[in-house]
């Protein structure tokens, strides 16, 4: 049975008419077209659809679009302002901590969180808070890197 459901994206309200249990993954590119969100394993675990729902990093294959009606999601998309790249996405370059690319939006979402609720992690804590996001290329170590990089220019250094 299908349910108005409103919630804001990437700064928009927005209103859909659909089934509530559908996953966040597939309203999200196809109905808006947001296809950086990948679909990797289908099941919560490698990262790959990772959006930040409410400031929290969120499988969106896993969660049903119904449970996120009155709040806040933030896709890749949404991470640029006014066209300029966020300091994850930029360091993200600047180390080339992506191979194929296909997990990148998911590790930027992560590391997003993560630099939400920390933002001063030791690489330590960076290893530890992106462990659960895949990369079948073997850039983790680039990655690690690209997250503490963009810390600290996030706090205001170069």
């Amino acid at each position: 049975m299908e349910e108005t459901i409103r919630f804001e994206l990437n700064g928009k309200n927005e209103e859909v008419l659909l089934d509530p249990e559908l996953a966040l993954l597939w309203v999200l590119r196809e109905r808006f077209g947001l296809t950086g969100t990948k679909y990797g394993c289908g099941v919560g675990f490698c990262g790959a659809c990772t959006v930040m729902v409410d400031n929290e990093p969120l499988r969106s294959c896993s969660v049903p679009v119904g449970d996120v009606a009155g709040k806040k999601i933030l896709t890749i998309e949404g991470l640029a302002n006014d066209g300029n790249l966020h300091p994850l996405q930029d360091a993200f370059m600047k180390h080339d901590a992506l191979q194929c690319g296909y997990c990148t939006p998911g590790m930027i979402m992560n590391a997003y969180g993560l630099l939400l609720k920390n933002p001063e992690p030791s690489r330590q804590e960076i290893v530890v808070g992106m462990e659960n996001n895949l990369c079948r290329c073997g850039a983790h170590a680039r990655i690690i890197d690209a997250v503490e990089s963009a810390a600290h220019e996030m706090k205001g250094g170069k």
